[in-house]
């Protein structure tokens, strides 16, 4: 039973980050005037902004933390 606990965790602790994988984008929202991570590319141009396409949830935080329009 405890070599089973601790596959199941080895396997668990493998896969989540192999979910967290992008794309990711960071959007401008014209109107509310703030920056949002979403994981679809956003379709209304006119309402949002797209300001980039990242691979992991990581680089889009850090990079949405070094624009000038998302602070």
């Amino acid at each position: 039973m405890k070599k089973l606990l601790i596959a199941t965790a080895m396997i668990v602790a493998f896969a989540a980050p192999a979910l967290a994988m992008g794309p990711f984008y960071i959007v401008f929202d014209k109107s509310a005037g703030k920056c949002t991570m979403v994981r679809e590319a956003p379709s209304d141009t006119a309402k949002f902004a797209m300001m980039g396409e990242y691979a992991s949830e990581q680089d889009a935080h850090m990079a949405m933390t070094g624009m000038t329009k998302c602070k």
